[in-house]
């Protein structure tokens, strides 16, 4: 579902999603033609191991290529590019990278910073004043390096932008309500909005889209014609890839749709290409830049992205005795570690069901990629990738089929467990406070947007991002969704004001509660219609306050010396009071005319009449 992995999927984290049945699969091959003989030695034996590893895992469709130091030398599809028309995979089957997307970025600002427009280390809003972030703490101290190592301290929060229509600037002014978990560069967080931000930083400081930079100067020089930046583009193509995966609790294989609202998050995982085209990026990247005797990406450029910017545990070491990689460490758009003994950088793919894996040894000049089209397969880019540096390296070939495929058993029969015991903390014979009707509405968050409930044949319906189920009443004030197939299961609780009216929506989102609260009367954001409630109002004691529009063209509140009091706006005529959720304002019209305004608190209503 979202852009990116932490680290090399953690096979402790990967599997409590990754929930699947083997059966046997298909192999067709559809292969280069080898530039270099001897290299290929390496791989004798590889084509049955894929086949196996097709079989174990029911996997539609992989392909692999191999780069020794300057040149493609083995590109093989296995399976199908489309499983239910049979189509082969090839070389240059087009196929969403996802977050492999991301080190494209990383030297598309890097090349900006050659250029001296902004720098590595500096406070990233010296150079794009427009980027805001939740306070200024982090205002004046985040770095563009911070950004792009996934250090801010701020989560990923990826339901602001899956299934979203926000536009890439949209989503860069949301920065500003994401809260920091953490303290600056104490903590790896990934995080696909940075990235996005970065694009839109790239766009801001170059005058034109992050596409057309990445085209110009590092697509084309690099003959890196086949690839795309959207589905549209990659659909225009015959030979292009379609996602499958099985489906939870059996061995059916269903089409998956393509993953198609990326535009906005662009810069994190937008980029489709091919064996062919991505082989001609790893052999600049092996190369501090050079393709075909051509500096494309400067030196210095690649090297800052491995620079290490941050570290991060060693999780399978420490769950499971793993310790073929040890020390990972991000830098800008990848990771660099020791896989048996030897320095390896990589970094992973996931989107809508397509997986990739970007890897190099740079000091053995081996470069591997691998491109996965199976949703319930996401640990085989790894699997394949190590399996691949083994052979070339001549080391005894580590079980990690194996081992995956055991964790993916016990994930399946904890999940179908789990599955089962669900509701059983639901509380009988209950009823919802209010009548269904009452909770249709919009409910809004600054950062994730909008949540609509409807009403359809008498049950509440959700609709989130393009995410449209049925809910049902399962105890108090809490509707679920059915756990569906795609989407999985979502579960809304609704509170009321001290009014006693259905204002917020609860939600779990990403990694912590998000509120929705239920948007005002259209109206109450008009100024011509706010308008007629300003003037000047006399309290009962005879104390003078005006009511007045302020630059934001919001209601206000001021009282001689004192603070000015915004009104919120609530319902027609009424105003919440911020600070006091039991506290709001009336106003009183006589004949289509403003007279009064009317406090109404717990201990009474105070009337002030207009002057």
């Amino acid at each position: 579902m979202f852009i990116g992995r932490q680290n090399h999927w953690s096979v402790t984290k990967v599997y409590l999603f990754m929930l699947v049945v083997p059966l046997i699969g298909l192999l067709h091959p559809s292969v280069l033609p080898a530039q270099d003989a001897e290299p290929l030695t390496k791989l004798e034996g590889f084509d049955r191991y894929m086949e196996k590893v097709l079989q174990d895992w029911h996997a539609p469709g992989v392909a692999v290529g191999v780069v020794v130091k300057d040149k493609l030398i083995f590109a093989k599809g296995y399976g199908y590019r489309d499983y239910e028309k049979q189509l082969p995979m090839t070389a240059n089957t087009l196929f969403q990278i996802a977050s492999n997307t991301k080190l494209f970025t990383a030297v598309a600002v890097g090349m900006l910073v050659e250029e001296g427009k902004l720098e590595w280390d500096k406070p990233v809003r010296q150079y794009v004043p427009s980027v805001q972030f939740s306070n200024d703490a982090l205002n004046n101290t985040v770095t563009i390096r911070d950004m792009l190592a996934h250090r801010t301290g701020i989560t990923r929060h990826d339901m602001i932008w899956y299934k979203s229509d926000f536009t890439r600037k949209e989503l860069f002014e949301r920065l500003k309500y994401l809260e920091p978990r953490q303290p600056l560069r104490q903590t790896f967080l990934y995080n696909n909005l940075m990235y996005a931000a970065a694009g839109s930083i790239v766009e801001h400081l170059s005058q034109k889209p992050w596409e057309d930079f990445v085209r110009e100067r590092i697509l084309r020089p690099l003959d890196m014609h086949s690839t795309v930046f959207s589905v549209a583009e990659m659909k225009q193509q015959p030979d292009h890839s379609v996602p499958y995966r099985e489906k939870r609790d059996s061995p059916q294989l269903i089409q998956t749709p393509h993953y198609e609202d990326i535009a906005g998050v662009g810069p994190a995982g937008s980029i489709i290409s091919t064996l062919q085209d991505m082989s001609q990026w790893l052999i600049a990247v092996m190369h501090d830049g050079t393709y075909q005797e051509h500096q494309v990406i400067p030196s210095r450029v690649l090297k800052a992205t491995l620079e290490p910017a941050i570290a991060t545990p060693n999780i399978d070491l420490e769950t499971r005795g793993y310790k073929e990689l040890l020390n990972p460490i991000y830098g800008m758009g990848r990771w660099g570690a020791s896989y048996r003994g030897h320095y390896f950088t990589y970094h992973g793919g996931d989107i809508g069901g397509c997986f990739s894996q970007v890897s190099s040894m740079p000091y053995e000049q081996i470069g591997v990629i691998v491109l996965v089209l199976c949703g319930h397969c996401g640990p085989l880019p790894t699997i394949i990738t190590y399996n691949v540096y083994e052979r070339f390296l001549g080391l005894e070939q580590t079980p990690w089929n194996e081992r995956f495929l055991q964790i993916r058993r016990q994930a399946k029969a904890a999940g179908q467990a789990a599955r089962a015991k669900a509701g059983g903390d639901r509380v009988p014979d209950t009823q919802p406070s209010h009548a269904l009707a009452d909770y249709v509405g919009e409910y809004e968050h600054p950062a994730y947007g909008m949540l609509k409930i409807g009403l359809q044949d008498q049950a509440l319906q959700f609709d989130f991002h393009k995410i449209q189920l049925p809910l049902s009443h399962y105890h108090y004030d809490r509707f679920d969704t059915p756990n569906d197939e795609l989407w999985g299961k979502w579960s809304v609780h609704f509170s009321t004001t001290p009014q006693g009216d259905v204002d917020t929506v609860l939600m779990s989102l990403d990694q912590a509660e998000a509120a929705f609260t239920r948007k005002a009367d259209a109206s109450l954001t008009d100024p011509t219609v706010l308008a007629q409630y300003t003037g000047t109002y006399e309290t009962p004691t005879g104390v003078q306050f005006r009511v007045f529009l302020k630059d934001d063209q919001t209601l206000s509140l001021a009282f001689p010396g004192q603070t000015i009091i915004p009104m919120i706006p609530y319902k027609q005529h009424q105003f919440h009071r911020k600070a006091f959720s039991d506290v709001y304002y009336e106003f009183v019209l006589e004949k289509g005319n403003v007279t009064a305004v009317k406090v109404i608190t717990p201990s009474g209503q105070y009337q002030s009449m207009r002057k």
